[in-house]
């Protein structure tokens, strides 16, 4: 994987793309009222992401009736720089008819042990603890 960003010669401001998939716009925290992701919002995105797309995927396989799904990711970080994370929270907001909830469990289990490289990586740095919500559609 390759990844870039390119300086758009204002304040902290970049535009960041990888393998040509469109661009993402980053800021610092300088920046502020200015649009854009910080860098550690987009780790936060991109592990949500990671996560969320095994879950789903794992509990369509297990013929969940799942109608909406959300994935929420809450960091604490050091009050220090470089102000890494100290703690995670990972919630699984499943919506369905009839969810099981040792599906959503063992969905979730899989995707932190083997699927999600995200969640395994930064796992190794930080904990990240792990909770569902189940909602009866």
């Amino acid at each position: 994987m390759d990844a870039k960003v390119i300086w758009k010669h204002e304040g902290l401001l970049l535009d960041g793309t990888a393998a040509n998939r469109g661009q993402i716009a980053l800021a610092s925290d300088l920046d502020e009222g200015k649009p854009g992701f910080r860098p550690m919002e987009l780790l936060a995105i991109g592990l949500a992401g990671c996560t969320a797309m095994d879950v789903l995927s794992i509990l369509q396989k297990k013929r969940q009736d799942v109608v909406d799904f959300e994935v929420r990711v809450h960091t604490e970080k050091a009050d220090t720089y470089p102000k890494v994370w100290t703690a995670a929270v990972i919630e699984y907001v499943v919506t369905g008819r009839n969810i099981d909830p040792a599906a959503v469990e063992r969905a979730m289990q899989l995707s932190q042990e083997t699927y999600c490289p995200a969640q395994n990586m930064l796992g190794q740095a930080v904990p990240i603890e792990l909770k569902y919500t189940i909602i009866e559609a």
